[in-house]
């Protein structure tokens, strides 16, 4: 039988390594953002090359603003994960606390 004390040390490496996973995974969604965000800069940056079209400018410029709003937007959503996630780092191991008050 294992005590409490191995039992709470189980837990707590537990949500730990919840944590870092869940640390991982924002990094992942910015860099999915990012990646995004290139794909269509380089769409605008290579548009009139590829294509003879008539307002190929309004159309690159139209694909820069968009690559600038999802580089904004993929910024804005990593640092308010961030922020989410280190307020709950401060509940690890206190797991009890919420229950018994």
């Amino acid at each position: 039988m294992k005590s409490e004390k191995a039992i709470n040390k189980d837990l707590i490496l537990r949500e730990r390594l919840a944590l870092q996973r869940t640390v991982l995974a924002n990094q992942s969604t910015f860099l999915a953002f990012l990646r995004t965000a290139m794909y269509f800069l380089i769409a605008g940056l290579s548009l009139q090359n590829l294509l003879k079209i008539e307002n190929s400018l309004s159309i690159e410029i139209a694909l820069f603003a968009v690559s600038f709003v999802i580089f904004i937007l993929g910024i804005a959503n990593y640092f308010k994960h961030k922020k989410s996630i280190l307020e709950n780092k401060k509940h690890i191991g206190d797991y009890q606390l919420e229950y018994y008050e």
